[in-house]
């Protein structure tokens, strides 16, 4: 059976964010839940939710993450 490309299924439960930080650093493929997107405030949540996991992860290693500068989705290959 052929396989598919991923970021082809139209119902995923997962959409990709291009992440770049105020220092210049960029984190690609973000993951974050579909279902809480596509409301009234956009892409808006997903960058919430992705300073959220920033926070826990600096929290764990103690490493800080700086703040983000910009949110895009990914492009699909």
């Amino acid at each position: 059976m052929a396989r598919k490309k991923p970021g082809t299924n139209a119902g995923s439960e997962f959409i990709l964010f291009d992440v770049i930080y105020e220092d210049g650093t960029q984190l690609s493929n973000r993951r974050v839940s579909a279902t809480i997107l596509g409301g009234l405030d956009g892409d808006e949540p997903a960058k919430e939710i992705i300073e959220a996991e920033d926070s826990r992860i600096a929290e764990l290693s103690g490493r800080p993450r700086g703040p983000i500068k910009t949110i895009s989705r990914s492009k699909v290959r």
